[in-house]
């Protein structure tokens, strides 16, 4: 955080700057030899009061007989809506899509972040409108200090991709696991929309599930892991996010103000529900506040797709049929552009939730 005094403040912001000028990214600096965490990547610490719970599970949907009408359809139901309710966080097996396109996904993000700095540098941007881009910590000074991440985005909607965009090392099997995720994210808003006690495609027809983010996250090994992290508590500006984590335990999530491990399972994916499902399910469902440390260990590599229709004018408040006289709306209504670029934005710097700044 940048604090002291405006000396102090100057030469971070003055390093900020030059670490974004290099389009190297944190791997550069790692690729550098340092010894060292650079002092922009220097982080308070991380709440010692608040001690990781070992005691809870993480809840496990088994997706396999779920659609409408099968054996297990409301068993699942049950499932997903407790999670959504009381975690906001839940792993889902069986979800259709194989171990071969999870493996692919991974390998080609890493091979995305290894490939030569020059080369990533010609998909470096800052720009929130490009669909495909590259940044070494895409939100890079939005709470005064950088995070130990490097980030390949890809916006992916029937309208917008083209696979010429992407870069090679990637393309072909982030086109298949787009195509995928997708179809597992209409699968969960149905069962999603269903717990809410709505109609199956109630979610869906909120275009919920019309576009999604592919982010390719890159950790390098880092020399002092206890001084910074590889992305800070933060709740997702998305209805839901998809993760596919590798086999380094990293993640975790806030629970009862206790930071909980959400250790990978092979084959398992995360799911977890975002600002925008919490505000239009007036909270009826929970944004998971979640956080990934940053570990000594080799670089490991997470994907995550987060599902969120970026329309100018699409205005998102509580669903009516889930307020009444009795059960009001908590919030007011947003774009998810007016969001991203104003209330998720003071939640990051104060360390809250967006969705703060719009109750009613």
């Amino acid at each position: 955080m940048l604090v002291g005094n405006s000396n102090d403040q100057d030469f971070l912001l003055k390093q900020l700057k030059a670490f974004d000028k290099s389009k190297a990214g944190v791997k550069g600096i790692v690729d550098a030899g340092i010894t060292k965490i650079p002092p922009i990547f220097v982080h308070p610490p991380r709440h010692p009061g608040q001690l990781t719970q070992t005691e809870f599970i993480i809840p496990v949907v088994d997706l396999a007989d779920v659609a409408v009408g099968m054996r297990r359809h409301a068993e699942v139901v049950d499932g997903v809506r407790r999670a959504a309710e009381s975690v906001g966080l839940f792993q889902v097996v069986n979800h259709g899509i194989p171990k071969k396109i999870l493996d692919e996904i991974l390998q080609a993000m890493h091979g995305f972040h290894e490939l030569p700095k020059e080369v990533k540098a010609e998909f470096y941007s800052k720009d929130l409108m490009r669909k495909v881009r590259f940044s070494g910590n895409y939100n890079l000074g939005t709470s005064g200090f950088a995070e130990w991440r490097d980030s390949f985005l890809c916006e992916m909607s029937s309208e917008t991709v083209d696979p010429q965009e992407l870069p090679e090392v990637c393309r072909d099997i982030t086109m298949v696991y787009s195509q995928y995720a997708q179809n597992l994210g209409a699968t969960l808003f149905e069962l999603l929309s269903d717990a809410l006690g709505l109609k199956p495609d109630h979610l869906v027809g909120l275009d919920c599930a019309k576009g999604h983010l592919i982010v390719g996250n890159y950790y390098p090994p880092r020399p002092e892991p206890d001084l910074t992290m590889g992305h800070v508590k933060h709740t997702d500006l998305s209805f839901l996010g998809i993760l596919l984590q590798d086999n380094i335990n990293a993640l975790q999530l806030l629970y009862q103000n206790q930071w909980i491990d959400v250790p990978p399972m092979p084959g398992a994916l995360v799911v977890n529900i975002g600002d925008f499902l919490q505000l239009i399910s007036n909270n009826k469902y929970i944004s998971v506040t979640h956080r990934v440390l940053a570990k000594k260990e080799g670089a490991r590599v997470s994907v995550g797709c987060f599902f969120r229709h970026i329309s100018p004018g699409r205005l998102y408040e509580p669903i009516k049929e889930l307020t009444s006289e009795d059960n009001p709306p908590v919030y007011c209504g947003t774009t998810v552009g007016d969001y991203r670029t104003g209330h998720y934005q003071k939640g990051l710097i104060n360390g809250v939730s967006g969705l703060e700044y719009l109750k009613l």
